[in-house]
């Protein structure tokens, strides 16, 4: 019976109940299989027309208008090949669709919903048709509430942009996809794989993470995915990690640590000895600072005066606007003059020739000054 035992093979406990499948063969290539899309056609919904109908409805901006009344031919002629019915509704301001009778294929309703979305958000329409075919996804990022300041918020979404539109078209050449940036609203059209790549990319740029560090990873991942050696292999290795400026406390305290290490190793000291003088410098400086300090007063200080308040003591407030302009028309010419003679001044210092006078010689030229000028107050008095 042991020998019995012995011939068998051992069968994996988690592998017991499991099926052969289609797809588990030698010739199959298992990447292009898995992840392969065929095309939706009518004999594939063999039960018909849907029970109810379903419609979707956008609303886009004013300037908008010219354009979608030039394209809706042919935005019409693209859905009605699918079985989608749309409207434009110009006195609403909207865009309707909606599926019929003659619509087969479920999923139709939701591509032709971003259709008119990414039409609202100023996509050109050769652009935004793609999204109809089965390779093409679409995703609108809104980044407006992701930064309070209005001018930071500006200059980050600037730097998805990149100087000439470079980081932008660098993003698109990596990850396949179509952008637009309009608004408080980024539009994405691509592969799903793409989509998420830009995503990362654009919430990372508003929460003041630089595009160029992704970048820089996404062209890494090219390269490494031509190596087939490295197809089983991590690729953390190969990646690089950026370092975080916000650090955690713990955090700060290793990097503390280490670097206290190292000065103790130079010095030739002792970890313990080293930070003990640390501490008594600081509670040096810290005596110092409070000395320093000022005297604690419960009184405010006195309200400053306004503008307003010191032009009407100067009479400006009261002059008329010509007069303000050539008042400040002297004023800008006396500070002219002034500056000037400053720099002719500081000019003509390089040609005064030194004084050669001893200090007994000009102690007496001194005196005689003094005796001078009150010989001329005197007589000024009389």
């Amino acid at each position: 019976m042991s020998a019995e035992r012995e011939d068998q093979p051992v069968v994996n406990k988690n592998k017991r109940y499991r099926k052969e499948k289609a797809w588990d063969h030698e010739g199959i290539d298992h990447c292009h299989y898995k992840w392969k899309v065929d095309t939706f056609t009518n004999e594939d919904n063999p039960a018909g027309s849907f029970a109810e109908e379903s419609s979707f409805a956008t609303l886009f901006p004013k300037y908008r208008e010219k354009y979608l009344r030039e394209v809706w031919p042919h935005v019409t002629r693209a859905l009605e090949k699918h079985g989608i019915n749309c409207v434009l509704d110009m006195v609403e301001g909207s865009m309707t669709v909606k599926t019929t009778r003659k619509t087969y294929d479920p999923y139709i309703i939701l591509k032709a919903r971003d259709l008119i979305k990414l039409l609202s958000r100023s996509v050109p329409f050769s652009q935004a048709v793609k999204v109809l075919e089965d390779e093409y996804a679409a995703d609108i990022i809104k980044i407006g509430g992701l930064v309070r300041n209005k001018d930071r918020f500006v200059k980050r979404r600037q730097r998805i942009i990149g100087p000439n539109g470079n980081t932008l078209k660098a993003i698109e050449l990596l990850t396949e996809c179509y952008i637009l940036v309009q608004g408080n609203t980024v539009s994405v059209m691509g592969p799903f794989k793409g989509l998420k790549n830009v995503r990362r990319i654009i919430l990372d740029c508003m929460n003041n993470v630089h595009p160029i560090y992704h970048i820089k990873e996404l062209m890494i991942k090219r390269q490494l995915a031509e190596d087939p050696n490295l197809a089983g292999e991590s690729w953390d290795r190969f990646l690089p990690s950026f370092k975080k400026r916000n650090q955690t406390t713990s955090e700060k305290t290793a990097s503390k640590n280490r670097k206290l290490e190292h000065r103790a190793e130079a010095r030739g000291m002792d970890v313990d000895a080293l930070r003990q003088e640390d501490a008594a410098k600081e509670r040096e400086r810290s005596h110092i600072k409070a000395d320093k300090q000022k005297v604690y007063t419960p009184f405010p200080p006195p309200q400053q005066p306004k503008k307003i308040d010191l032009q009407i003591e100067s009479g400006e407030y009261f002059l008329k606007p010509y007069e303000k302009k050539s008042k400040e028309r002297e004023e800008r010419k006396h500070t002219q003059e002034e500056n000037s003679k400053k720099r002719k001044a500081e000019r003509a210092k390089d040609l005064v020739a030194p004084d050669e006078r001893t200090s007994e010689q000009k102690e007496k030229d001194e005196r005689k000054q003094r005796k001078r000028e009150k010989k001329r107050k005197v007589e000024q008095e009389e």
